[in-house]
């Protein structure tokens, strides 16, 4: 793989007559691999003209898949029969022929019919064909994607994979999600995945051992298709069209993953939510604190539940009183965000917090990036290094203020401060020379638009930081080039992408290439 012939392709600066020269080695290329690897990445390209699509589409219909997508593209370019993944890429972008969607429905290659299946408005001959296909992976994906109506009828479907399908397909009406959350489905399946495949009884054992098994984990089935019927009460349960009024019996469901589900649910009851906040799997409790649709009396009695991770959902809760939060936020660890009921708290509220005793809670209000000057300064000369760490980044401190954070706490702030869009590109030199060096730091300003050579210069020093710098703009020419040497495959890739890398540089790449594909053809 050439990866400074890739990175040239996705150049922002590249010369369309480059171009041109890049699909021409696309389309020659001695290694197959390499070529669909550099003409994708030129079908990412957004400049491309009408001719080079063309051009690029006819190297390889997977790329010209990847152009439809792009809008590069329309059905006047594709002739289904030698571009039929540029076919249905059209179909499923709603812009195909209604009579290539009869003919893929026809195709040999079961992959091209089940593509088809999950395309939108379908004519109605099309998919009452593919819903009696053979191939039952081609009605499965019907059955996900289809309208109501087809959905309807498939409920009904013998095979039991084909239900579970339509159990996730949120167009399936609620009644009929309704049936199938409550298994009630008038007429039993009549096979599964398993008995298709095994002798019954039979329970699939999760660490199979044999390459070629697909079937899912724990599956199993006695005659009645039970891991199938379940998978499909539990599709039914996370599908947001299933009416709440059918899922309430979940709440003593002995499946903790089937309770864990409903009380992830929005649409919850207040009865149902006393159940399950009393559940005895901390999961359930959990899930149910960090429901957004979760009363005030529920937040309060959870905020005494002591099991794994259920206060730190509820910490993230949008209603949480504020009271409730503080003493949360003081019990239990915090990261680096901020929470949705700090996002919409009140001026009142932001300086109460703020002025809080504890330096757990002050960091709350110190993730705002809309704090009042006077709080904002506050915070910034907080003695607790995680507080000013988080107010590093605000925008409207000054030079002297993050310099000022910098010299009291040292490298536990450098990081923040080095995102902080007021940084002064002095500052960000300095911030990248700090001595311990700060690696966070060092990524935050390489991929900084600002950036200065010097501090990119410093960051080169960094493993990670150095293949973002490879790629900034201010990196000087020379110390670009420098970097198509380098060990590092993505740092070459990202200095070959380098916008500021000059046309003569990228044309001798590319020269250089032609001249070993016209050698390889010449010994071939």
């Amino acid at each position: 793989m050439n990866h400074l012939l890739l990175g040239i392709a996705t150049n922002p600066s590249l010369p369309s007559d480059l171009t041109d020269r890049l699909i021409t080695i696309a389309d020659g290329h001695g290694c197959a691999d390499a070529a669909d690897d550099l003409a994708e990445a030129l079908a990412r390209r957004t400049d491309l003209s009408h001719a080079q699509t063309l051009a690029l589409a006819a190297r390889c219909d997977d790329d010209a898949a990847m152009l439809v997508h792009g809008g590069g593209l329309t059905a006047a370019d594709i002739d289904p029969a030698t571009r039929p993944r540029a076919a249905l890429a059209l179909l499923d972008a709603g812009v195909g022929r209604p009579e290539w969607a009869r003919r893929f429905a026809e195709d040999a290659d079961a992959r091209r019919r089940w593509a088809l299946a999950s395309c939108p408005d379908l004519p109605p001959d099309v998919t009452a064909r593919l819903a009696a296909d053979p191939d039952l992976d081609v009605i499965e994906e019907l059955a996900l994607f289809t309208t109501a109506e087809t959905a309807t009828r498939l409920a009904g479907h013998p095979h039991a994979e084909i239900r579970r399908a339509v159990a996730a397909n949120e167009a399936t009406p609620p009644a009929v999600l309704a049936e199938m959350a409550a298994g009630a489905c008038t007429v039993p399946a009549e096979r599964c995945l398993v008995c298709d495949r095994e002798e019954i009884p039979f329970v699939h054992d999760p660490y199979c051992p044999r390459p070629d098994c697909d079937l899912r984990a724990g599956a199993s089935c006695d005659g009645s298709h039970e891991s199938t019927v379940y998978d499909t009460q539990l599709a039914a349960l996370q599908n947001p069209a299933t009416p709440i009024e059918a899922l309430t019996g979940f709440a003593d469901h002995p499946s903790v993953l089937m309770r864990r589900e409903l009380a992830a649910r929005t649409d919850l009851s207040p009865e149902v939510c006393a159940r399950l906040a009393a559940d005895p799997d901390p999961g359930v409790r959990g899930e149910l604190a960090g429901n957004p649709s979760l009363g005030e009396p529920f937040i309060r009695a959870l905020a005494a539940d002591t099991g794994y991770d259920v206060r730190r959902r509820l910490l993230h809760h949008p209603q949480i009183p504020l009271d409730v939060l503080k003493q949360l936020a003081d019990l239990v660890g915090v990261g680096p965000v901020l929470l949705p009921r700090i996002a919409t708290a009140s001026a009142a509220e932001v300086e109460e917090v703020s002025a809080s005793p504890a330096a757990a809670v002050r960091m709350l209000s110190a993730e705002r990036r809309d704090l009042p000057p006077a709080i904002r300064d506050a915070l910034a000369t907080d003695p607790d290094a995680k507080v000013v760490k988080a107010v590093a980044p605000h925008p409207g401190l000054t030079d002297t203020q993050l310099r000022a954070m910098v010299a009291a706490h040292g490298v536990q702030v450098v990081a923040g401060v080095a995102t902080n869009p007021d940084a002064s590109p002095k500052l960000l030199a300095d911030l990248a020379r700090h001595s311990p060096p700060a690696r966070k730091a060092l990524i935050a300003i390489a991929g900084r638009a600002d950036a200065p050579a010097a501090a990119l210069i410093a960051c080169l020093t960094d493993k990670k930081a150095r293949r973002l710098a490879a790629g900034h703009a201010a990196l000087p020419p020379p110390v670009i080039a420098d970097l198509f040497a380098d060990d590092d495959w993505r740092v070459v890739e990202g200095a070959a992408s380098n916008s500021s890398l000059p046309v003569s540089v990228m044309g001798e790449v590319v020269a250089g290439e032609e001249a070993r594909v016209v050698a390889a053809a010449g010994t071939g």
